[in-house]
């Protein structure tokens, strides 16, 4: 079976504080924070490589994201993945969830033929949970998200899907693109050697004149989804200087308790 598997570098979590949003191109700036992959992302190599040991083939990553982000990447090589697709161009910069489907789709169909697509249910960072469905669309294939289980033949794909009251089990006939959660598996951790070995292991990096998307739906232009307005709340809290002394000072703080109702 040959399955593709996106991947989204996100900031680390760790430095969520650090963030921070242009006020006039209203994008994120993430200048000195560490880069990371998705960790939803992480359950899908983890599905799609389970799959590959028990059915053989291939699977390659697809990422969409500036050339600095290949260390990042080589990350899902080590973990087993056997090639990695770069999608990076200036043009697609700014995209929204249906851009950048638009342009893992090019993608991923100048690759060649895969029978199952898997992604992380939704990124860390934005938590749309629209990119795999989007992609399904884009790619014309059956989708579904949520899933929190599954088992392939290697010609159809069972999947268990949670909804808000319950779950949908579904036996969904290959190709397919899936939106995997946490509840899934367990990802395997990357090994020093599973590093070495992704150093001898193809890195693509491909531009739009390489994939030719749908030129609609690319970059800032391209993306429905605009930003609205900024703005940053004021976090100061009232505060008055008490004078006198420790005994004064205290009896003046009993009063403002009192006063605030705490007794």
């Amino acid at each position: 079976m040959n399955i593709a598997v996106c991947v989204k570098p996100v900031p680390d979590s760790k430095y969520y504080d650090q963030i921070k949003i242009d006020p006039v191109t209203k994008t994120w700036d993430r200048s000195g924070i560490p880069t990371v992959i998705s960790d939803l992302d992480k359950h899908a190599l983890e599905a799609a490589i389970s799959i590959k040991e028990k059915h053989s083939g291939k699977v390659a990553v697809f990422t969409m994201a500036p050339p600095t982000m290949k260390e990042t990447i080589m990350q899902a090589l080590g973990m087993g993945a056997d090639e990695a697709y770069l999608i990076s161009d200036r043009a697609f910069a700014g995209s929204d969830t249906l851009a950048t489907s638009n342009i893992l789709a090019a993608a991923i169909r100048k690759a060649g033929d895969f029978d199952l697509i898997i992604t992380g249910n939704e990124s860390d960072d934005g938590s749309t949970a629209q990119v795999s469905a989007q992609l399904g669309e884009w790619l014309e294939m059956p989708h579904v998200m949520n899933v929190t289980k599954l088992e392939c033949d290697g010609k159809t794909i069972a999947v268990t899907s949670k909804q808000d009251n319950g779950s949908i089990e579904y036996e969904i006939g290959l190709p397919a693109v899936i939106g995997v959660t946490r509840k899934v598996n367990k990802p395997r951790f990357v090994s020093i050697m599973g590093l070495m070995k992704a150093k001898q292991k193809p890195f693509n990096t491909l531009t739009a004149n390489d994939i030719t998307p749908n030129l609609d739906f690319i970059g800032l232009k391209g993306s429905p989804t605009q930003p609205g307005g900024i703005a940053s709340p004021e976090m100061g809290r009232k505060s008055e200087l008490i004078d006198g002394t420790p005994q004064e000072i205290a009896k003046r703080i009993l009063e403002e308790l009192h006063k605030a109702g705490i007794k």
